[in-house]
């Protein structure tokens, strides 16, 4: 395909996409919840041929030397399969927010003033790996009344063409429009490039991967990005922690899956903790690589050199940095130079200690005695997510229904003229 093609395909996409767009955004609530519960119908009925595609992907991803974090992020099993078709339907109980009254207000000449949430319009999502994004973008983009594009990565072309193909059949043949949810069927990066200078066509830009895409989506960008950076996570273990519940939720934090967002990358342990031993030894017993400075080197023998590189890391693996601070200002001060704003955790006994650090972090998301795992729309009671928004502008943290809205004024007189 040459770039005159791919822009003309591209054009008659987000044409489509303006065009669906006024109808999905005054599109009543149950009928939105219906499809979605079609959709995700479909999807399961799908299994089968969605498995057949992943395995595809698995296969090619295997030979091409992808990372195991990443093939854990592609794979799909029957289980997976099943919780994104459950998402879907999460997405569709959800109270639908377009409509919304946010405030009201009366003036003195007698004007009443109302905010109201309302649809952003044409939402473009580029992401990668994960093709369960395909399905939770789309359920949360047109439940919140919006037309998606979606554009997955290379890596998971066929399970994105599938479940795409599903959920689009669900969602027509329950009464939405076609064209509520397009994916780029592409592999093409210039594909990324359409989306990036569709002014006037693709109201917000949603990248969702690690930093070259995101970097380069924010850097030639001509549409408003919401951005999803990687997950530097720390979790620090205050003097006044619990060491029952550190080691638990230490572990927790890193291993549970170490291929999501929301995994620890850098552990602090406060000089002053009794006996951070049982940590570490709990890490190592679990298979996790640690690397660390000569003091904590010294603490375990199997731990390995850390370098100014590993601060900055985010794995995605099992690999833990670990470093010794003193106490908590030094922890927060570690976390502001080389923190990604993403999620962040205090284990500690000690309430002010902790409301300290939730104050003064200023991260998406700041846990106090909880698994940094826990960073996930679904596990925040908001359905699905397209991504942990580490911005500071319009949605932060888990972006879900109410993060693809936006507000417009409405202003009732009787009749009122300015002086």
């Amino acid at each position: 395909m040459d770039d005159r093609d791919l822009a003309t395909r591209f054009a008659t996409m987000a044409a489509t996409a303006r065009l669906v767009a006024p109808i999905l955004a005054t599109t009543p609530t149950d009928t939105k919840a219906g499809a979605l519960r079609a959709a995700a119908a479909v999807i399961r009925a799908e299994g089968p041929a969605i498995l057949a595609a992943n395995a595809q992907d698995l296969a090619a991803a295997e030979a091409n030397g992808l990372s195991g974090a990443m093939l854990d992020r592609l794979r799909l099993d029957p289980t997976r399969l099943g919780a994104m078709a459950s998402g879907v339907e999460a997405v569709a109980a959800l109270p639908d927010p377009v409509g919304d009254v946010i405030d009201r207000s009366e003036r003195p000449n007698g004007l009443t003033l109302t905010r109201v949430r309302v649809p952003i319009g044409v939402i473009g999502i580029i992401y990668e790996s994960r093709p369960n994004v395909t399905a939770d973008a789309g359920a949360l983009a047109v439940m919140a009344g919006n037309a998606a594009i979606l554009r997955g990565g290379s890596e998971a072309i066929h399970s994105n063409r599938a479940i795409h193909a599903a959920m689009a059949r669900g969602l027509t043949e329950a009464g939405l429009p076609e064209g509520a949810v397009q994916l780029v069927q592409t592999t093409d990066r210039a594909a990324v490039g359409e989306m990036l200078r569709a002014e006037g066509m693709i109201d917000l830009i949603i990248p969702r991967g690690g930093k070259s895409l995101v970097a380069r989506v924010q850097a030639e960008a001509r549409v408003p990005v919401l951005a999803h950076l990687d997950g530097l996570n720390h979790s620090y273990v205050d003097r006044a922690a619990d060491p029952a519940m550190a080691r638990d939720v230490v572990v927790n934090a890193k291993l549970r899956r170490t291929g999501v967002c929301g995994a620890t990358e850098t552990l602090l342990i406060d000089r002053a903790y009794a006996d951070p031993l049982p940590i570490l030894t709990g890490l190592i017993a679990a298979g996790c690589e640690l690397r660390g400075d000569a003091e904590v080197r010294a603490l375990h023998p199997d731990i390995l050199e850390a370098n100014d590189d590993d601060w900055d890391t985010e794995y995605l693996d099992a690999i833990l940095s670990v470093k010794l601070v003193d106490g908590v200002d030094d922890a927060i001060a570690h976390i502001a130079a080389h923190g990604s704003h993403h999620t962040d955790a205090i284990i500690t006994s000690d309430a002010a200690t902790a409301e300290h650090f939730l104050a003064r972090v200023d991260s998406a998301i700041v846990m106090w005695n909880a698994s940094t795992q826990f960073a996930d729309g679904g596990e925040f009671g908001l359905g699905s997510e397209i991504g942990i928004a580490t911005g500071r502008l319009h949605a932060r943290g888990p972006v879900a229904l109410e993060g693809l809205t936006t507000y417009k004024w409405i202003v009732r007189g009787t009749g009122q003229t300015r002086p």
